[in-house]
C-alpha cells in the first residue's frame, strides 16, 4: 500500500481510508494490498421463454387496449428481443387466420367467450406451430401450458392445453 490512504499501485484503484479501517484491525500496519476486481458478470440475456412470456404481454396490451401492436411496441422502453418482435408482428399479421383456427378447433366456445388472455396464448401457440417449424412442437406446446397456467384461470392450462394439441396434430403431425 503505498501512502496512508492506500494511494495503490500504478493503474490500481485506491484503497480509500475508511475501507481499510473496517477490514484492518486497529494498530496493524499494511505493507502491501491488492484490489482485485470482482469477476466479469454474465449479462443475463433471455431466451425463447422469455421472448414468448414477452410476446405474450404485449399482445394482451394490445387486446386490451384495442391498440395496434405496432404502437405498442412503439412505446415500449427497451425495445423487444427479436424474437419477441418476430412474434408480436407474426401474430398481429396472421391474426384472422389463427382466430379461425382457434375458433374451429375450440368447440362450442366462441372467442368472444374466451378469457383473452388464454386467446392471446393459443394465438401465440397456432402460430408457432404454423409458422415456426424451427420451434419443436412439444416445446410450442409445454410453453403455452405453462403460461396459461401461470396467467389464466384455473382452467386455462387445460383448455389451452387440448385447443393446442388439437391445433398441432392438424398443423404439424407427428
Amino acid at each position: 500500500m503505498t501512502g496512508p490512504a492506500g494511494d495503490g499501485k500504478a493503474g490500481e484503484p485506491p484503497v480509500s481510508r475508511a475501507v481499510m479501517d473496517t477490514v484492518v484491525e486497529p494498530g496493524v500496519e499494511v505493507a502491501d494490498s491488492v484490489v482485485e476486481q470482482p469477476p466479469a458478470m454474465r449479462p443475463i440475456a433471455g431466451g425463447r421463454h422469455e421472448a414468448r412470456e414477452r410476446a405474450v404481454h404485449l399482445l394482451y396490451e394490445s387486446e386490451i387496449k384495442g391498440l395496434p401492436v405496432e404502437q405498442v411496441l412503439a412505446s415500449q422502453v427497451l425495445a423487444a428481443e427479436p424474437y419477441t418482435d418476430a412474434l408480436v408482428r407474426g401474430v398481429a399479421e396472421r391474426r384472422e387466420e389463427l382466430d379461425a383456427l382457434i375458433g374451429e378447433l375450440a368447440r362450442g366456445w366462441t372467442l368472444q367467450r374466451m378469457p383473452k388472455l388464454d386467446v392471446v396464448v393459443m394465438r401465440v401457440g397456432c402460430y408457432e406451430l404454423a409458422h415456426r417449424s424451427d420451434v419443436p412442437r412439444g416445446v410450442v406446446l409445454a410453453e403455452a401450458v405453462d403460461l396459461a397456467g401461470r396467467y389464466g384461470t384455473d382452467d386455462s392450462a387445460k383448455f389451452v392445453n387440448g385447443v393446442l394439441s388439437a391445433a398441432a396434430d392438424r398443423l404439424r403431425p407427428e
